[in-house]
Formats: structure tokens, C-alpha cells, sequence
């Protein structure tokens, strides 16, 4: 039998504790390291969207021009988790452009044969 200690997936520290379970009887852990932002956390969760890893994916797609709708099917999540998920981290998405419209020489840009049209999605 091999004991492996539960690592606090913000902070990394092992000073965690059992903190009782989900709906779905799984276990709930609180971290106790008092600068941690992150109070409770469950090592396995049912829904992928809750996963960090994700999370990061949905701002990469976002980035790299992918909508909404094809973030979730890429992802197999809801499209509310996408929407929930870009509304947090708009001022990070915002800050990415911000740099590489500073880093690139645009001085004019030519929109005249442009035309918006406004499609399902926004």
C-alpha cells in the first residue's frame, strides 16, 4: 500500500485536509495554507470543464482566433463553461493583444472591402 500525499493543485503545498464529499461521493479536500487563494479542490472531477488544463485550452483557442462553439466541441464541454470561462480572463486575453498590436508595425489598416454582418455567435 503506497500513500501518495495530496498536493494542493494552487499553491502545491501538502498541508491539506479532508474536507467531506460531493453529491457524487467524491472526495473533497481544503487546503490550509492561509495565502493560498483556493480553499477546497476535488482531485478527480467528473466534469472536464472544471480541469485547469482546460480552462488554459479555452484562453489558448480564444487566442488563436477559435469561437465559441467550435472551442466547446473541440473540448467536449458547454458552451457556457467557454463563455463563463472568457468572461474571467478577458483582461488577460485583452493584455495578449494589447502587446501584439504594440510589437507590429500596423499604421493603417485598408477595412474598405470589409463588411460586418452580425452572425449567430455574437
Amino acid at each position: 500500500m503506497v500513500l501518495e500525499p495530496v498536493q494542493c493543485p494552487n499553491c502545491g503545498r501538502i498541508n491539506v485536509v479532508r474536507h467531506g464529499k460531493t453529491a457524487q461521493k467524491k472526495q473533497r479536500y481544503q487546503c490550509r495554507n492561509p495565502l493560498c487563494c483556493r480553499r477546497t479542490f476535488i482531485q478527480e472531477y467528473t466534469y472536464q470543464g472544471y480541469l485547469p488544463k482546460v480552462k488554459q485550452q479555452i484562453t489558448d483557442m480564444a487566442i488563436n482566433g477559435s469561437g465559441m462553439r467550435d472551442t466547446a466541441r473541440v473540448l467536449k464541454i458547454s458552451r457556457n463553461t467557454v463563455t463563463q470561462e472568457l468572461k474571467k480572463n478577458s483582461p488577460t486575453t485583452v493584455c495578449v493583444f494589447e502587446k501584439f498590436f504594440q510589437t507590429t508595425n500596423l499604421t493603417q489598416i485598408d477595412v474598405s472591402g470589409v463588411s460586418c454582418t452580425r452572425g449567430r455567435d455574437g
